[in-house]
């Protein structure tokens, strides 16, 4: 049996959840430099221009690469011949998220209840956590900052299964085109 501390799982949740709002992807920002080249527009290849200084701007200065730092989402994979010593391993992912964000000023949005406490916890926690017990003794984490503006037109429909392919293309767009653009007509 393989004991690991609670204080390092909460550190490594902490430094996961900076590193996660402040540097993007390797590839991500490859794939902007390449598109930034293959760009004719030059309101398109200025937007890309834009995003890509945003995202070394970031990294640098280790600040929010966006200012819905989201809600902590959690990933865990726990092998079985584990045991979490010197603390609670519940505690110790939360901590690190609280820690993560008060450290990098970054946005705490979570409620107590969204619907009758709709009071900020402050420190973005709970967070939301995934466990998979897996054969072994090491523990893997993953971590995302799930921002919230995507849900903010989100719908979701039971879909019968005669409606096919078709039935989940005509969903999308009906969707898409009652969220409209923003604007007020």
């Amino acid at each position: 049996m393989r004991e690991v501390n609670a204080k390092v799982i909460q550190q490594t949740v902490k430094e996961l959840f900076l590193e996660a709002n402040y540097v993007i992807g390797k590839d991500i920002l490859d794939k902007l430099r390449q598109q930034y080249e293959t760009e004719e527009s030059p309101i398109g290849k200025s937007v890309i221009n834009q995003i890509i200084k945003n995202d070394e701007i970031a990294a640098e200065e280790k600040i929010a690469l966006c200012q819905d730092t989201g809600m902590a989402v959690v990933f865990i994979e726990l092998g079985q011949e584990v045991a979490v010593v010197d603390g609670d391993f519940n505690d110790a992912v939360n901590q690190g998220v609280k820690q993560a964000y008060t450290k990098g000023y970054l946005r705490k949005s979570v409620v107590n209840d969204p619907l009758f406490d709709r009071v900020n916890t402050k420190y973005n926690i709970p967070a939301i956590t995934h466990i998979t017990i897996v054969p072994g003794d090491k523990i893997t984490i993953n971590v995302t900052a799930k921002g919230f503006g995507s849900e903010n037109m989100s719908r979701i429909k039971m879909l019968k299964p005669a409606d096919g392919i078709q039935g989940v293309k005509d969903f999308i767009v009906k969707t898409a085109v009652e969220a409209g653009n923003g604007k007020k007509h």
